[in-house]
């Protein structure tokens, strides 16, 4: 129950395509570094072989370590991305960039995102496994209908781009900045075909069992955009200093022009696969074939939560667009944060996610609800066990780690420091995040998307309550992190709700052992941060580091916070120890 921006495979990727139990997850990239909204996961014995004649379940293991070695490229190469747009634009106009490059994602998920992982993919492996020609018909018209509405809706959410604009921009907005968001917008809402075509090529690619393409081709994206940031630094150096109005049309054409690019190529990229797993595409119009009525009822939920997330998303872009400027974190400084929260997801939890999902979901069909409320048990004991260390090196470690991966050009060590002032207080948010999510899918497993979506109501109203109350109470300077601590709090309420909810529909929920299990985890956390903080005390640069200084902090004292805590977690016999390093090392494909 997402409250960021957007959800980026590359910095983030909270999916990787392969489990190590064998569920396949489709993940799409959304071009402006993010991923399509619910990751749909599916049993390999729903995917029918390939037309080469290999399963799906042997393709998928023969290409584990190409994929795991994509998941880990496009992760480093996000990062390099989203450093070089901070360091080339700076916090005021990476803000105004960041909220114009939000926006295809955005409206991406309401057309498409969630419609396309919950209803859209499962009908496209049931007519491949129930239809003559192995669903090609269906699978042409279906492209062919969405390239037509995504082509619509792309020319008129352009067209009224200023309207857009202007209900993500607060009082506090100058004129200035609102017209370099618009202009931003023009050139990069466009992404929103390239991320819907690119979006449908991949489910028709993973459907068919061919995982690499789709893995590999947001690296393109990624290079390309790395490429425009070189370019426009050669070109026009960085973007110090800059007030909005001095942005000229030919900055803005570049770096806008180049992120629209990049999504091209992500696209472009997939055409290959397609022809490589014997898919002719051919112009198929014939909506009413489709059965868009069914699809509209099955996808009423989801748009709901989906719909209520992008409302939650406005809200926390309005706000943070009226404090830009003055070195206070902004919209640029909030979405890297979230970007690492993230990152920490799609390591950890994740890899725990989509390990139970296949069994919950078995035991959920047969009726065996203890086995799903023991997973679930289980999930979150993993899941706390394994984030704890990274929560407690992004408080403790914050402003080192925000120095050491964003300072540079025209993003500032004030820029740096107000960063790592957000990832402190999102380290209270990594595990609440995660369990969240669990609970998500376990309700996944259970067939409830309504009740997902009615949980998710009341979650999004207390996440918007507390950002504008937070906004109030809180000077400009930590806005943003107000907003990521009313993140956390909604993803305690998540939780919280949730296994209510799981409780009373699936029995109990072993709470007792997970509490006991939490308290060790509580004082393995408690201790590594103490010897974090120690060693960051007699490390040199003190509170004020500088970059290489920052980056001795992160590298010795995150090194001391996991060594103490695995030591002080195998001393209070922490079971699942054993099990998260065993686990951490498969999602790294070693």
């Amino acid at each position: 129950m997402n409250g960021g921006l957007y959800r980026s495979s590359h910095a983030s990727s909270d999916g990787d395509p392969r489990s190590s139990d064998g569920a396949i997850l489709i993940s799409v990239d959304d071009g402006a570094g993010g991923t399509a909204a619910g990751d749909q996961a599916l049993p390999p014995d729903d995917i029918p072989p390939t037309d080469g004649g290999e399963s799906s379940g042997g393709s998928t293991a023969g290409n584990s370590a190409v994929m795991a070695i994509g998941s880990l490229v496009s992760r480093l190469i996000g990062f390099v991305r989203n450093m070089l747009i901070g360091m080339t634009l700076g916090a005021g106009i990476g803000d105004a960039y960041t909220s114009a490059q939000f926006l295809p994602g955005q409206i991406y998920e309401l057309l498409l995102g969630g419609i396309l992982s919950s209803v859209l993919i499962p009908l496209l492996v049931r007519r491949r496994k129930a239809d003559p020609d192995d669903g090609l018909l269906f699978t042409q018209r279906l492209l062919t209908f969405a390239v037509v509405t995504l082509g619509l809706a792309t020319v008129l959410v352009v067209a009224v781009a200023p309207w857009i604009t202007a209900i993500q921009s607060s009082s506090g907005t100058s004129d200035g900045y609102k017209d370099l968001v618009t202009a931003f917008a023009y050139l990069i809402l466009p992404i929103i075909f390239f991320t819907g075509l690119s979006a449908m090529i991949s489910a028709v690619l993973n459907v068919r069992g061919h995982f690499a393409a789709p893995m590999w081709a947001p690296i393109l994206n990624n290079l390309v955009v790395i490429a425009t940031c070189g370019v426009f630094i050669l070109v026009f150096g960085t973007t110090k200093g800059f007030a909005p109005e001095q942005m000229t049309p030919g900055r803005i054409a570049l770096i806008g022009g180049g992120t629209l690019l990049g999504m091209v190529a992500q696209a472009i990229g997939l055409l290959p696969a397609l022809r490589k797993v014997g898919f002719a595409w051919k112009w198929r119009w014939a909506p009413r074939a489709l059965g868009l009525g069914e699809v509209g009822r099955l996808a009423g939920w989801m748009l709901c939560y989906v719909g209520a997330n992008q409302v939650a998303v406005f809200v926390v872009v309005r706000v943070l667009n009226g404090v830009s400027g003055g070195n206070n974190a902004s919209v640029l400084a909030f979405n890297n944060v979230y970007l690492l929260t993230m990152m920490a997801h799609g390591i950890i939890g994740v890899s725990v996610m989509t390990a139970l999902l296949p069994k919950m979901s078995a035991a959920a069909a047969e009726g065996r609800f203890a086995d799903v409320s023991a997973d679930l048990s289980r999930g979150i004991r993993l899941t706390t066990t394994a984030l704890a260390p990274i929560a407690v090196a992004y408080g403790v470690l914050g402003l080192p780690i925000a120095v050491t991966l964003f300072q540079g050009g025209a993003f500032t060590y004030e820029d740096a420091f107000a960063t790592g002032t957000v990832l402190v207080v999102a380290a209270f948010g990594v595990i609440p995040l995660s369990v969240s999510y669990l609970c998500t899918y376990t309700f996944y497993a259970l067939q409830g998307n309504k009740t997902v979506a009615l949980i998710n109501i009341p979650v999004v109203v207390l996440r918007i309550a507390a950002y504008f109350v937070l906004a109030e109470v809180l000077s400009d300077s930590f806005a943003a992190a107000g907003m990521t601590a009313a993140n956390a709090l909604s993803y305690l309420l998540s939780a919280a709700i949730s296994l209510a909810v799981l409780r009373r529909r699936i029995g109990r929920l072993n709470l007792g052992s997970m509490a006991k299990g939490l308290l060790k985890v509580i004082v393995s956390a408690a201790v590594a941060a103490a010897a974090g903080l120690l060693v960051v005390h007699l490390l040199p640069g003190g509170d004020t580091p500088g970059r290489l200084t920052a980056a001795l902090q992160v590298a010795v004292s995150g090194g001391a916070i996991m060594v103490v805590y695995l030591a002080t977690a195998a001393l209070l016999r922490v079971h699942e120890i054993t099990q998260v390093v065993g686990m951490v090392r498969r999602k790294l494909g070693r």
